[in-house]
């Protein structure tokens, strides 16, 4: 019976890790290059082994589920800003931080700061072909731009930076060799993590949309039916704990006479 109520127990506890998973995802929905968390079982072997009475600890060091992130494509949005890019197929802008630390995203909403350099929305450094680009110091050192100020700046589909059309660099654009090794650090950034490392994608085979923005690949109708699935799924592990509890009181109740 104190095996009922740990199974249970435990049902309840991934539950807890789906409710925030979905709730997380759901709260992303309408952020620019988000991809959604899913969760999966495992160490499921070693469940069913506690379940047997095989030699071993009494219960899990953790609950058996887990997440890993969908690295899916979500929907591209029109937006005229000549300064949002999406990236159509796989790959990933390369960012740096004032540290020098890399990041990639998916998520194109950049935009000039004072100084002249393209960065994130979150304030890391958009790299290029040549390290991070400043379209004021590019333009001064060819002698044509000194105010700071452009008439147009175009980005052609292998990621070739243009302002008024001068060629001033060239979007740099990674892949990995493993999506599944990416750690997520924020809602749209991403670090490597293990022996993960980027390649450079061949900027032939690069697609850029400029003016498009790659939504989150949410779908929230079907996070609204995950959270009713975990709503039920929760309750009836409450049930049966609260049914065991009942149980074991009257058991413990009943032997006081023998």
């Amino acid at each position: 019976m104190i095996k009922e109520l740990y199974t249970a127990a435990m049902g309840m506890m991934s539950q807890q890790t789906r409710l925030e998973v979905t709730s997380n995802n759901i709260a992303n929905a309408n952020t620019v290059g988000y991809k959604k968390d899913s969760v999966f079982e495992r160490n499921l072997i070693d469940s069913k082994a506690n379940l047997y009475n095989i030699t071993g600890s009494a219960e899990q060091s953790d609950p058996p589920i887990g997440s890993y992130i969908n690295m899916g494509q979500g929907p591209q949005q029109n937006t005229t800003n000549p300064l949002d890019f999406a990236i159509d197929g796989n790959g990933f802008f390369l960012l740096k931080d004032e540290q020098g630390r890399e990041f990639l995203t998916r998520s194109g909403d950049f935009k000039l700061d004072e100084e002249g350099y393209i960065i994130s929305s979150n304030g890391k450094y958009v790299q290029t072909s040549s390290g991070p680009l400043n379209l004021v110091n590019e333009m001064q050192s060819l002698g044509l731009q000194s105010d700071g100020r452009f008439s147009e700046i175009k980005v052609n589909q292998h990621g070739e930076i243009f302002v008024n059309n001068i060629t001033l660099g060239t979007l740099r654009i990674v892949d990995v060799e493993n999506e599944v090794n990416l750690e997520k650090i924020s809602s749209s950034d991403f670090i490597l993590s293990g022996n993960n490392d980027y390649f450079d994608v061949d900027n032939l085979r690069v697609n850029i949309r400029q003016g498009w923005l790659e939504n989150s690949n949410v779908n929230v109708i079907e996070e609204m039916v995950e959270l009713i699935k975990i709503q039920r799924n929760y309750e009836a592990n409450s049930k049966v704990i609260t049914t065991n509890d009942s149980t074991l009181e009257e058991s413990i109740r009943t032997g006081r006479f023998f």
